[in-house]
């Protein structure tokens, strides 16, 4: 067996090679889940984040693949995130697996990283093997699921708003005019758990803004936001709805936050209801949306709740000290 670094990006032939590793991984481990497309697949092998360096490993006969990011901003160059790591389910327990994690082990040392961290879907083997390697739970989540209703089944009106505030959408990239109250809004996400991840959180600006949402669009996916806003120009709370394959069944949320300030009005449940009807009138195949929530996040479990999500599995960030 012969575990070989790779280019980036990869040649089309690899990225082939990588999306039926995933696929068949998908299929043994979580066969109620939709596989991950090749478009999605691709687009995450070929396009790496702008604060990030991708390094990828294929073992021979596309029997398992790994993918590690290096952070590359300078408040986070002590740590990484494991991206991928997966063995076709026909070659597992014949050390595939552990020889990957080696070369990622490697990596890790020579680019002088002191931690990795990675996330895990509980009571599966990837939480098995994270555990025999020496990963400990960090943070604790789950992922939730919420079926999207056909367009016929909208309300067909708009969503109400509570009182001074008024609701904005914007698909694709936020415009520049409103790109910088976008991102001093998402300085409230500061408050939401982050357990006790090494990686940390930098102020958000209109150009790392843009940058996030155009590794998406890059990606080959699509993003909307949905905002709520006062007559000043304060984004008071927001919701992002990302499409990572335009045509799949499924979306993820990202980010929903409300500014303190504005608290206790409902804007939370507000931006995530007008994304919901957004979502159902442009994407026709879309059946279901999913994210994931932090077990300590009660506040934004109770929001999901009452829009009709459901917990779907145990899932949490795992790290690993170096």
């Amino acid at each position: 067996m012969t575990i070989r670094a790779l280019p980036v990006p990869p040649t089309n032939t690899q990225v082939d090679d990588w999306w039926a590793v995933l696929v068949a991984a998908s299929a043994a481990d979580q066969p109620a889940l939709p596989a991950p497309s090749r478009l999605e697949v691709a687009g995450r092998l070929c396009v790496a984040p702008a604060r990030a360096r991708a390094v990828l490993w294929a073992a021979d006969g596309a029997q398992g693949v790994a993918g590690l990011l290096l952070f590359t901003d300078e408040a986070n160059r002590h740590t990484a995130v494991l991206d991928v790591l997966a063995v076709r389910p026909d070659a597992r327990r014949q050390g595939i697996g552990n020889a990957l994690w080696q070369e990622v082990r490697g990596e890790l040392l020579a680019q002088g990283r002191t931690s990795v961290a990675v996330m895990v879907d509980l009571g599966g083997p990837g939480q098995a093997f994270a555990e025999s390697l020496g990963f400990e739970n960090v943070l604790p989540m789950a992922w939730y699921t919420q079926d999207v209703p056909p367009p016929h089944a909208g309300r067909g009106a708009a969503v109400p708003v509570a009182p001074g505030y008024e609701l904005h959408a914007w698909h694709g990239l936020v415009p520049d005019d409103w790109a910088q109250a976008v991102a001093r809004a998402h300085g409230a996400m500061e408050d939401a758990p982050t357990g006790d991840m090494d990686e940390k959180i930098e102020t958000w600006t209109a150009e790392r803004l843009h940058a996030a949402h155009r590794l998406i669009l890059d990606r080959g996916g699509e993003l909307t936001t949905v905002a709520a806003v006062t007559a000043a120009g304060e984004v008071a709370a927001y919701t992002e709805l990302v499409l990572p394959d335009p045509g799949g069944a499924r979306a993820l949320q990202y980010d929903t936050v409300v500014v303190p300030a504005h608290r206790g009005h409902g804007l939370g449940r507000t931006v995530k209801l007008h994304m919901l009807d957004l979502a159902a009138h442009r994407y026709p195949a879309l059946r279901q949306i999913a994210t994931t929530v932090a077990d300590d996040n009660t506040p934004m479990r109770t929001v999901n709740e009452t829009l009709g999500y459901r917990r779907e599995r145990d899932a949490a960030y795992y790290q690993l000290k170096l």
